[in-house]
């Protein structure tokens, strides 16, 4: 039912199941992992009215609460790199783990991804409860959205100049673009989104 990707890693494949409503993924390396995308594969919709609660276990550190995916929002990326706030809700009976010690080094500790289905009104309750800096924002929780629409111009900008036309070959304030072919980056774009995410944004960078 659920698939999980850290950036620039295979999809993974092992899935633990706890009970009906838990699951968990262990993942290897925790120090480098900046970036996860869980979603909904798509072979099984959520009940009505209920969702996923996303939490991240930090090796010594216990559970965060990241965010949720739902049937109408089947997929989120969150970043993980500084989120971590010792102020934030750490324990999930569900999600038991041993822990790993405070002082061991995470270079090569595994991190576990708890996934806990529960109606969404309880999700939505929980997400309220974390500090601002770390609740999840709409449509790409984890994402700076300024970051993120600097991005999705500088895509536009770099298509729209390879239509530039003039004896110097480059794009100035002075050439102009038909509608057509901004619709056109428009469902190109679109399409990128769908079947891959928006990893390609950072690979423009």
């Amino acid at each position: 039912m659920f698939g999980c990707v850290v950036a620039g890693r295979l999809l993974q494949t092992n899935l633990q199941q706890i009970d009906d409503s838990h699951a968990i993924f262990e993942l290897p390396s925790a120090s480098t992992i900046n970036h996860i995308c869980v979603f909904l594969l798509g072979n099984l919709p959520f009940p009505e009215g209920y969702g996923a609660a996303v939490h991240f276990h930090w090796p010594g550190k216990g559970f965060q609460l990241l965010g949720m995916i739902s049937n109408d929002k089947p997929s989120a990326i969150f970043r993980l790199r500084g989120t971590y706030s010792s102020s934030t809700p750490l324990s999930h009976a569900a999600f038991s783990n041993p822990g790993t010690p405070a002082d061991v080094s995470m270079t090569d500790v595994p991190a576990v991804l708890g996934i806990s289905v529960e109606p969404i009104p309880a999700i939505v309750s929980q997400l309220a409860s974390l500090p601002s800096s770390l609740t999840p924002s709409r449509g790409v929780p984890g994402i700076d959205l300024t970051l993120l629409a600097e991005r999705i111009v500088k895509h536009l900008f770099n298509y729209l100049s390879s239509f530039a036309t003039g004896s110097s070959g480059t794009f100035s304030p002075e050439n102009y673009v038909q509608l057509g072919t901004i619709s056109k980056w428009y469902e190109n774009f679109v399409n990128k989104v769908k079947v891959g995410g928006i990893g390609f944004l950072e690979r423009d960078d």
